[in-house]
């Protein structure tokens, strides 16, 4: 039977849960997600469990936060003054705010504290600094 390797496309089911058994993401329910081992689509460890399965084949694989999302940076996350802000701008804990840089890109800061005078923003990837669990199906090699 064919091993998935490097340079192959395959089609997988997953579920990744965070420790303690909560679900952030699956792909149960829908179709099946897509990628090319070894170009990046996905985190490092998740194409790393899925080479040398077999189609139809399932296991689950604990990975690392450092082959996941990589650390959680404080210099990534800021205090910003609420007087700095839009007047009309409510922002509230878990909501996204974005900002442009003076070289255009774009930067996705996540809104954790919210208080009468101040706004803590972060721009870590909010799976940042978290192992991860990820219970995975290999549906074909195509």
């Amino acid at each position: 039977m064919k091993q998935a390797k490097i340079g192959d496309t395959v089609s997988v089911h997953y579920t990744g849960k965070f420790e303690d058994g909560t679900v952030f993401d699956t792909s149960i329910n829908s179709d099946p997600m897509q990628f090319t081992i070894g170009e990046g689509q996905v985190i490092p460890g998740f194409e790393q469990a899925v080479t040398g399965m077999n189609p139809g084949e399932s296991k689950t694989a604990k990975i690392q936060a450092d082959q996941a999302y990589g650390p959680h940076y404080e210099e990534m996350m800021m205090v910003v003054n609420r007087d700095r802000l839009p007047v009309d701008l409510k922002p509230e804990v878990g909501q996204q705010l974005q900002a442009s840089q003076s070289d255009g890109q774009t930067i996705i800061f996540m809104v954790t504290n919210a208080s009468e005078s101040s706004i803590t923003l972060d721009a870590n990837h909010p799976l940042a600094g978290k192992d991860l669990n990820f219970d995975i199906q290999l549906m074909e090699i195509l």
